[in-house]
């Protein structure tokens, strides 16, 4: 299991990731905006978001580093953008980490299989800590 945080940006995380590469020397990050994800006609992609980072990792010193824009419409708050996210090759163990951290917290995605993990989900936990659960 690998925990790490996964930081959100209102629009410019392409340009905060490329700052961070320079700055940190790390080899070139992977990004892949929301242009580039499948299409899934019952979640249409709306306007102006095609452009936007939906995913970007780099390593910073052995440690893995996630990235993200906020999609128009959901909220950023500048100073709580970071959440931790947890990745196992277990399903079931993700499934289970999930279940105990989502008591008493709000569960913003259910977990459920996306076409990057057998299980993904989100979560902000009783005490206001974000997570993200993702099975590699």
């Amino acid at each position: 299991m690998k925990i790490g945080p996964y930081i959100n940006f209102p629009g410019n995380c392409k340009e905060a990731v490329m700052f961070y590469t320079e700055i940190f020397k790390t080899d070139e990050p992977t990004i892949m905006t929301f242009g580039e994800m499948p299409e899934d006609p019952s979640f249409p992609m709306p306007d102006g978001i095609r452009d936007l980072v939906a995913n970007a990792q780099m390593n910073i010193g052995g440690n893995m580093i996630m990235f993200s824009d906020v999609p128009p419409g959901m909220p950023f708050i500048k100073g709580n953008n970071i959440t931790l996210i947890i990745t196992h090759e277990d399903v079931e163990e993700i499934k289970r980490l999930f279940g105990l951290l989502s008591k008493g917290g709000t569960v913003e995605m259910l977990l459920q299989e996306t076409f990057w993990s057998k299980a993904y989900g989100s979560l902000t936990d009783k005490f206001g800590i974000g997570w993200q659960m993702s099975a590699e």
